[in-house]
């Protein structure tokens, strides 16, 4: 599932292979741009954005991608075999003499001026791996709305860029509240650890080839994708349910003894003290 740790390592790789090299194959098989020819402009740079990407290419344009649920960019050699799906799902192909790039299922493709990025990634807060990031800017934005739920909040990209599902439900795991504790629920200090822990996080994974939240060999994951398995902890079951994030539902997993708050299962009921935790 492409996170900020994800998108950080395409655009990585993406570089690496396209920039500074002149464009010898362009195709971009959305109807808006399938017109569009960028042969013969050198690549410039390929930069992430929270979640998306922006390739930027000789002549003041940017390729914008964004990689959403199961997106991906493949980068092969010449005469390589291309392996990442059938070719219907191929939306981006951008080739040298030396590599060629092809994006499969990817929900965003437009190309537009350089100077209109704003356009598409304005919106967004803080960049956790961006030379933006900025902790405080981060925290101020969690607490415009301090009645939403800490996971619905940590997955608006307006709030900071590079969170999803996965390091949601591991950011919660270990503050230990729920995903669905209000913003402003939480402990001042509590509060305070969330984009400085984000940040510790999506850093220490944007190397990785395979995400690890434990620093375990063996296990991955606190609770992400461990319904109904034991706990780390406490050995409680780790339980999962639905949470919306204003585009859909997300499947959420936490630990009903290690994290203090509301869950679907028990909203009403009385909460226990976070104070010492």
């Amino acid at each position: 599932m492409p996170e900020g740790d994800t998108v950080w390592q395409a655009a990585r790789h993406l570089h690496t292979a396209l920039a500074g090299r002149v464009l010898t194959h362009s195709d971009l098989r959305v109807p808006r741009f399938a017109t569009a020819d960028l042969t013969g402009r050198t690549v410039l740079d390929v930069t992430p954005r929270g979640k998306h990407l922006l390739a930027r290419v000789e002549g003041g344009l940017t390729l914008h991608t964004h990689l959403r649920m199961d997106g991906a960019w493949r980068i092969y050699a010449p005469g390589e075999r291309w392996s990442g799906g059938p070719g219907y799902q191929i939306r981006a192909v951008l080739g040298n003499a030396e590599h060629t790039a092809v994006g499969y299922r990817l929900p965003v493709v437009e190309l537009l001026r350089t100077a209109d990025e704003e356009r598409a990634v304005g919106h967004l807060g803080p960049d956790l791996l961006g030379p933006d990031w900025d902790p405080g800017k981060a925290l101020e934005n969690l607490l415009r709305d301090p009645a939403r739920p800490l996971g619905e909040a940590l997955l608006d990209q307006r709030n900071l860029a590079g969170i999803g599902n996965v390091f949601k439900c591991e950011l919660c795991f270990l503050l230990r509240v729920t995903p669905w504790l209000p913003v402003g629920e939480l402990p001042a200090g509590l509060l305070a650890r969330v984009p400085v822990l984000s940040h510790k996080l999506l850093g220490a994974n944007r190397e990785r080839p395979r995400r690890n939240t434990t620093g375990l060999r063996d296990i991955d994951f606190f609770v992400y994708g461990r319904a109904p398995r034991p706990c780390l902890r406490c050995r409680t079951s780790v339980r999962k349910a639905d949470q919306s994030d204003g585009t859909g539902d997300r499947p959420t997993y936490w630990c009903p003894t290690c994290q203090s708050g509301p869950s679907p299962a028990r909203r009403t009921t009385s909460r226990r003290t976070l104070s010492g935790r």
